[in-house]
Formats: C-alpha cells, sequence, structure tokens
C-alpha cells in the first residue's frame, strides 16, 4: 500500500471537523488553498463528505474516490470503493497525489497510509461533531511547518500547519 498519502483538514483548537455534515467555517482562502493542491489529483472522501459538497456532486478537475460500507450506492462521475483493499488496489497505479479530505471515519482509517498531513488551524474552538486525531499528541507525527496566522475575509483566524510522519515508523 501506499504510505504517501496526504491528509488535508480544516480543524479548530479542539481538532473539530465539522458539525451536522458541514465544515465549522467556510474559509475562502482555505478552499481556494484546497482546489489548487487537489486538482488534478486524486481524492478520497467518504459519502457523507461527498454529500457535503454542491449540489452532492463530484468535485471537477479530479479523481473522486467515495470509500463507503453502502454497497448500493452510486454517484455519478465518482470511483466507488468498499474497503481499504479495493481502495488500495484502485490507487495503486494512479500517477497522482492522493488527498484524504475525510470526513472523520476516513482520516482514521487512513491516517496510518498518509505521510503528511496539511492542517489548517482555525483559531477558535466550535461546537463539533466530527474530530480529526490530535497530531500534536501523536508521537508518529512530527509538526514541520507552521505558518504565520491570518485573517480571512470571512472574518476567521487561520494559519496552515503541516506534520510529517515520524522516521521511526
Amino acid at each position: 500500500m501506499r504510505n504517501n498519502l496526504i491528509l488535508i483538514a480544516s480543524a479548530d483548537r479542539n481538532w473539530g471537523l465539522g458539525k451536522d455534515n458541514k465544515l465549522l467555517k467556510r474559509i475562502p482562502e482555505d478552499l481556494k488553498r484546497f482546489s489548487e493542491l487537489t486538482r488534478g489529483n486524486a481524492i478520497v472522501v467518504g459519502r457523507k463528505t461527498l454529500e457535503s459538497f454542491k449540489d452532492k456532486k463530484p468535485l471537477p478537475d479530479r479523481i473522486n474516490i467515495v470509500l463507503t460500507k453502502d454497497k448500493d450506492y452510486a454517484c455519478e462521475d465518482a470511483v466507488i470503493v468498499h474497503s481499504i483493499k479495493e481502495l488500495i488496489n484502485t490507487i495503486k497505479e494512479l500517477d497522482k497525489n492522493i488527498y484524504v479530505c475525510g470526513g472523520e471515519t476516513i482520516y482514521k482509517q487512513l491516517l496510518p497510509y498518509c505521510g503528511l498531513a496539511l492542517i489548517t488551524q482555525i483559531d477558535e474552538e466550535y461546537e463539533a461533531d466530527t474530530y480529526l486525531v490530535n497530531l500534536d499528541n501523536n508521537s508518529d507525527w512530527k509538526k514541520t511547518v507552521t505558518g504565520e496566522w491570518q485573517e480571512s475575509r470571512a472574518g476567521v483566524r487561520f494559519r496552515y500547519v503541516e506534520y510529517i510522519k515520524s522516521e521511526h515508523n
């Protein structure tokens, strides 16, 4: 299995990801960065995350892979897989970056296969019902880049933080 998947997420101070299948905060600058990074590559999402996209449609200009246990799930223009094994077979020949884009269950299942985590850290605490593993408290991960705090047009303070998986694994 490739172990160079890239986790990409936006999380608050408590590592909260979302509530009611929506992002905690929409940060226009971060959404633009996400689009620029993932365009031309592949993204792996869960069914609920895909259904949170505009019109419940796959994102354009990238391969959308949906990992779901629902055997009856179908989505035009998306690749549907039902297990990690099926995902591995689907992505092993892809000569593209593979971004793991959520939600919570997908992040937990695929974290062992990620080598890099791109986190948009929001300087706020929100009420959330889904969370990311706290990478600061995880000895497998090391923070390598901490960006400067920025103020979004939406009035949200955020910064970009990068983590890499430690060598001892």
